[in-house]
């Protein structure tokens, strides 16, 4: 798997303790109220500015302003903490307000319909952009993510934020937990789930503040920020050296990748083939703005198509300017105690030495595999690999419902290419207590792959409308990553999962032993873009069929429930050989292809 690529203007340069610490002195108005402690348990919230003047990039070769103005929610007096869920998806999105005290613990309702989707409130800042003149340009909305970039604003915070580095972007998420820690600070910016603004050179006061809606409902005080935006115009040219130029075009096809986000899913051709080559890395491109803001990627860096959501990136950490040489990123993660979330998740170790003693399954918690519906469908002419040929492309997700984490490990004999898979189980107190063999892992050796496959994990099909079966698809074999948050309100559900992308996850073609895991409330997303992964259409009469995502189709791995490993999606297929279409029907409330 190839490096997160990097932002084209920023550079992380300082350690946490350094970033908290900045934080604290920005922030020192919130930090020193004397009675946060003791004040009744609802969380008090106030939107603030990191700086009173920030400098935002228009590229010539890319129009378009991104608004990282560096305002932040605060929460004291308790965390902020948000549920967001659906009892399926004939049913809306629903989301509450858990307020603790103490043992305690009540829910608010918010409004229905407040929330659509599990990437955010909705329409939670209002951003008014004024002119040199005085003359409005600009007044727009955008959606916040507790999740985002976040640090503490005092510094007796908690060391570090429980809640998930990001909001879901699945469109087949069932359930999500946002919050803002208690004393600290999330970043009101929305990333790449927003678009780039057209603005001309020169300088601008922007307002922003919270919507109403949102003041009222969660008693923040009508206070906007005013902040002065610098707009400069640069060029890829203008950046010295090749490496920068690379690094400049490599973030536009990330700020493009957003800006077209379902065109992206559905685009076939040979772009889209290199990004399989990578799994995902172009789907997977940085969001629009500078690695300080939180806009970058950390988690769901994985087999695509979607990109990642932003992690939880301190918001305080300085640029260093190097006047007209080009500023390159460290690495994520660089650098002892960063803890910044844009670390690459580490891959869980496996047992020294394959198991010994008797296998055995105990009654103990399993997991539960459970499949998405299909998503990202197109037609492709499969990068005309076999001329002539209609191909079925699509994106398949299993995920772990829980209680238990699948954990899989896989031993290597002297001399043998696949190695023997064994299953675990732990008891309540996390204890290994039994295991099992299940099959085996086989290294892939493609470019862009080049890791250990499991066996046997979960098979695609295409039925007909009587639901029989048409079309196999070839991909049975999966390295596991967590990379998409399904529902983390599950029981057990881990909202830091390690092995969250592939460079930790599956190990190389050395590697004696490897650790494969799915956690409780994660999935991994593959795209099924290639020939002999995609269902080969040429041939088949138009008409209504249904994509099957089958987890565990053998029935190798022990898990709670066989019952439900089968997830169908609906598509209906026309045009003529060479020109095939395809439509895809809403899944219930679910109108995402």
């Amino acid at each position: 798997m190839t490096r997160l690529q990097q932002s084209r203007t920023s550079r992380l340069t300082l350690p946490s303790l350094a970033v908290a610490a900045a934080i604290a002195v920005t922030a020192g108005v919130v930090a020193a109220a004397p009675d946060a402690q003791t004040a009744e348990p609802t969380p008090k919230l106030s939107l603030i500015a990191a700086s009173t003047s920030v400098t935002l990039d228009s590229w010539k070769e890319e129009p378009g302003v991104y608004l990282d103005l560096g305002t932040y929610l605060t929460s004291e007096n308790g965390a902020l903490e948000l549920k967001v869920t659906r009892k399926s998806y004939k049913d809306p999105v629903v989301a509450a307000q858990i307020l603790r005290d103490g043992k305690k613990t009540r829910t608010k309702a918010l409004p229905a319909g407040l929330v659509k989707d599990f990437t955010g409130l909705p329409d939670f800042t209002r951003i008014t952009l004024t002119d040199a003149a005085g003359a409005k340009v600009l007044e727009t909305t955008e959606a916040f993510c507790p999740n985002n970039a976040s640090g503490r604003v005092r510094p007796d915070a908690p060391a570090n934020s429980k809640y998930p580095e990001s909001c879901p972007t699945n469109p087949f998420t069932l359930g999500s937990v946002w919050g803002v820690e208690n004393g600290w600070a999330s970043n009101t910016y929305a990333g790449y789930y927003t678009k780039p603004v057209q603005l001309a050179a020169g300088t601008y006061t922007a307002e922003i503040g919270v919507t109403e809606k949102y003041r009222k409902l969660f008693g923040i005080a009508d206070k906007p920020q005013t902040v002065k935006v610098v707009v400069r115009e640069r060029s890829w040219e203008d950046s010295a050296g090749s490496a920068a130029r690379g690094a400049a075009k490599s973030t536009a096809s990330g700020h493009d990748a957003h800006a077209q986000h379902n065109a992206h899913a559905q685009h076939g051709g040979h772009a889209q083939h290199d990004a399989h080559a990578r799994h995902g890395a172009a789907a997977d491109a940085p969001a629009p703005g500078a690695a300080t803001s939180g806009a970058g990627t950390s988690f769901n860096a994985g087999h695509g198509p979607y990109p990642s959501a932003p992690p939880a990136l301190p918001w305080a950490l300085k640029r260093k300017s190097l006047g007209r040489q080009a500023v390159t990123a460290a690495e994520p993660g660089d650098g002892p105690g960063q803890t910044d979330g844009s670390r690459q998740a580490p891959g869980a170790l496996p047992n020294a030495k394959r198991p010994t003693g008797k296998a055995s399954v105990p009654d103990v918690p399993k997991p539960d595999l459970r499949s998405l519906p299909a998503y990202g469908i197109t037609v492709s002419d499969g990068y005309e690999e076999v001329p002539g040929r209609d191909y079925l492309a699509f994106s398949a997700n299993v995920w772990n419902a829980g209680p238990a984490k699948l954990v899989v490990d896989g031993f290597r004999s002297p001399g043998k290419e696949v190695m023997d898979a064994y299953q675990y189980f732990y008891d309540a107190d996390g204890k290994q207590v039994g295991y099992t063999p299940t099959g085996g892992m086989e290294w892939d050796p493609r470019p862009g792959h080049e890791h250990w496959h499991f066996l046997d994990f979960a098979s695609y099909r295409l039925l007909s409308a009587d639901q029989k079966e048409t079309v196999r698809s070839g991909k049975e074999a999966f390295c596991l990553a967590n990379t998409d948050a399904v529902d983390y309100t599950v029981k057990n559900a881990s909202w830091h999962p390690g092995n969250t992308d592939l460079s930790t996850a599956c190990g190389s073609e050395n590697s004696i032993s490897v650790r494969e895991v799915l956690d409780v409330g994660s999935g991994d997303t593959y795209t099924q873009d290639l020939p002999g992964q995609s269902f080969d259409i040429t041939d088949l009469p138009n008409g209504t069929y249904y994509i099957q995502v089958l987890a565990n189709p053998e029935n190798r791995l022990k898990e709670t429930d066989h019952g439900n490993n089968s997830a169908l999606r609906e598509v209906v297929l026309g045009g003529e050989k060479g020109a095939r279409t395809v439509t895809v029907p809403p899944h219930h409330l679910v109108d995402a292809n």
